[in-house]
C-alpha cells in the first residue's frame, strides 16, 4: 500500500502495518472492558449526550500518523454519519462518507477507493443515537486536570483496534481522538478553530469534487 494511502486510512479505517511480511500475524492484546465506578458511569453518560447533541462541526485538524507524519487541513462532521476531511497541499488526499460509506479521494492520481464507515472506530462516534454501551464497550477512563479521554472498542470485534475521544471538561468540547489499530499503530487527530452549528451542502458528503468547499 502506497504511504499516502496509509496516511489517508489512518484517519478513518484498520489497515494493515506497513511492511508486515507475508505469513507472520503479530500477536497483540485486544483491549478489555473496564470496572467502570459510579462517578464513570456518569462521565460516560455525560459524553453520550454530549456527542449526541453534536449535530455538526467545522475545524481545522492535525493528524499525526504512526510513522510520525504530521498533516493538516479542514474538516466538517454531521452527524449522524457523515464527515468531510481535505488535507491542505501538497498532501492530494479527501475523505468524504456518508450514507453508511467511505471514500478515499487521490486527487493527484484521481483514484478512488470506497470502504464501509462500520468497519473502522470513527464509525462509532458518526453513529445515531450512540450508545456507549453494547455494541460499544468502554476499555478505559482517564482524567487529567480540565480533561477526560475515554476509550473504547467495537464488542463484537475487540482485536480490529480502538477509539480514544479526548474532551476538554467543564464544559465539555470534543478536542481530538485516536484510533489504534489492531498492530497497536496510533493515529491522533486534533481539532482546533472548532466552530459548532450551522449548515453543510450536503453534497460535501456525497462527492469528492473538491470545488464544494473552494
Amino acid at each position: 500500500m502506497k504511504r499516502r494511502a496509509l496516511l489517508a486510512l489512518g484517519l478513518l479505517s484498520l489497515c494493515a502495518p506497513a511492511g508486515a511480511q507475508p505469513g507472520r500475524v503479530p500477536v497483540t492484546p485486544e483491549p478489555r472492558a473496564a470496572v467502570l465506578s459510579l462517578g464513570d458511569r456518569a462521565d460516560v453518560a455525560r459524553i453520550e449526550a454530549y456527542l449526541n447533541g453534536l449535530r455538526t462541526l467545522r475545524a481545522r485538524f492535525l493528524q499525526v500518523a504512526p510513522d510520525g507524519a504530521v498533516n493538516e487541513g479542514n474538516a466538517w462532521i454531521e452527524r449522524p454519519g457523515r464527515m468531510r476531511f481535505e488535507y491542505d497541499p501538497p498532501s492530494p488526499l479527501l475523505l468524504v462518507a456518508g450514507n453508511g460509506g467511505g471514500m478515499f479521494y487521490d486527487k493527484q492520481l484521481k483514484q478512488v477507493t470506497n470502504f464501509p464507515l462500520s468497519s473502522t472506530p470513527l464509525g462509532i462516534l458518526l453513529a445515531d443515537n450512540l450508545k456507549l454501551a453494547g455494541g460499544v464497550t468502554i476499555s478505559g477512563i482517564v482524567r487529567f486536570p480540565g480533561q477526560i479521554q475515554v476509550s473504547m472498542f467495537r464488542t463484537g470485534s475487540p482485536g480490529d483496534g480502538s477509539l480514544t475521544l479526548v474532551f476538554a471538561d467543564q464544559p465539555l468540547s470534543l478536542r481530538q481522538w485516536m484510533i489504534t489499530d489492531s498492530q497497536q499503530r496510533e493515529t491522533s487527530v486534533s481539532l482546533f478553530n472548532v466552530a459548532l452549528g450551522g449548515r453543510f451542502d450536503q453534497k460535501m458528503f456525497e462527492t469528492a469534487d473538491p470545488r464544494l468547499t473552494e
